[in-house]
């Protein structure tokens, strides 16, 4: 019911824009009528008619079509205020110009017709492209872990008396890790429907960020493999004013994206420094770095680069870019000068002072 209301609005609306725009155009014609001649009028109310076929549906256009010939007839083609003509040669031009008005309008519709149904056929196969990649992605991402986790179980529970201790500790700490795999996508998931719904509200708070970095780090011990994760703290730092909780997810995942997608033992650094009263950080990897061509498009929604080894969503870089903005920051990725690349984000914030914030 709400939509037909809605399109019973716009179907009125539509009509009255296009009556009132030949209405509108016809005047401005009738009173230049001493400068152009009834030619160029009907040049013009034809134009007028071409242009409203290319925005409104087809009926309201027919209408103007139709009220353009009357009015073109009546006040343009001598004798004016009349329907009557004087030759045959201005009857043709009146017949011609309704003739022209009504094809022109069938024509630019249809033409608009076929663009938007080429259009929608894209617009489809661009989303069947996209729940391919989704599918492919969360196929993968979510079945390893849980594949994992049962895995482990079954053994811990046929096995549980006949193995060692160190096998049990293995066991658990693969489940641990799985558990952790399959947490961090359901969360990336959960974050980019907040983003999109416009659902984020930052609660922004005092912290200490070298305090915050170096908690992250211990959370990503166990996952970092063999690569290398270096932070040199500013013990002069003031303290900031942000959400921690959404800067620790864009540190989080920026950290995951150069572990995923640089080789082992690859040293991945970060930095953290106030610029004026900016907070701004720095990771960095001495990976292989990104295409210059593919810069662009890597904060993309499920997108991955082409040929690159199976696992991520695609989803961490496009929240970090989301978060950061909720922030009120910005996020910028280059290529290092010899090897590498790196992403740097500058956001506002509060700054303070420990002995400041004593005092408050």
């Amino acid at each position: 019911m709400l939509n037909a209301n809605k399109s019973s609005t716009k179907i009125i609306i539509e009509f009255t824009i296009c009556i009132l725009m030949i209405v509108l155009v016809s005047s401005l014609c009738f009173f230049l009528s001493n400068f152009i001649s009834y030619r160029i009028a009907g040049l013009v109310l034809l134009a007028t008619v071409s242009l409203l076929a290319m925005a409104f549906e087809m009926l309201p256009v027919l209408v103007a079509s139709i009220l353009s010939s009357l009015i073109f007839n009546y006040f343009f083609i001598p004798p004016v205020f009349d329907f009557h003509f004087t030759n045959s040669e201005d009857m043709l031009l009146c017949l011609s110009y309704y003739f022209i008005a009504l094809v022109n309008a069938v024509l630019t519709f249809k033409i608009k017709d076929y663009k938007k149904k080429i259009r929608d056929k894209e617009e489809k196969e661009n989303i069947i492209r996209l729940y391919n990649t989704i599918f492919d992605s969360l196929s993968h991402e979510l079945k390893t872990p849980i594949s994992t986790i049962i895995a482990a179980v079954d053994i811990l529970k046929e096995n549980d008396k006949t193995l060692s201790i160190n096998q049990h500790t293995q066991l658990l700490n693969e489940i641990d890790i799985a558990g952790m795999r399959l947490n961090r996508q359901v969360e990336n998931l959960l974050n980019m429907s907040r983003i999109e719904n416009n659902m984020i509200q930052p609660q922004n708070d005092w912290f200490d960020v070298n305090e915050l970095i170096y908690k992250l780090m211990n959370q990503i011990n166990e996952i970092k493999h063999n690569h290398v994760i270096r932070f040199e703290p500013e013990h002069d730092l003031p303290f900031f004013k942000l959400d921690t909780g959404l800067l620790e997810q864009i540190l989080y995942n920026l950290i995951i994206n150069a572990i995923q997608h640089t080789p082992p033992t690859s040293i991945i650094a970060i930095k953290a420094k106030a610029k004026g009263e900016n907070l701004l950080l720095e990771v960095s990897d001495n990976g292989n770095g990104f295409p210059q061509n593919e810069l662009e498009n890597v904060f993309t929604k499920f997108y991955r680069l082409p040929k690159t080894k199976s696992g991520g969503t695609g989803l961490g870089l496009s929240i970090v870019k989301g978060f950061t903005e909720a922030l009120g920051g910005k996020v910028i990725l280059c290529n290092k000068e010899k090897k590498g690349a790196v992403f740097t984000i500058e956001m506002p914030s509060e700054i303070s002072n420990l002995t400041e914030l004593k005092n408050e």
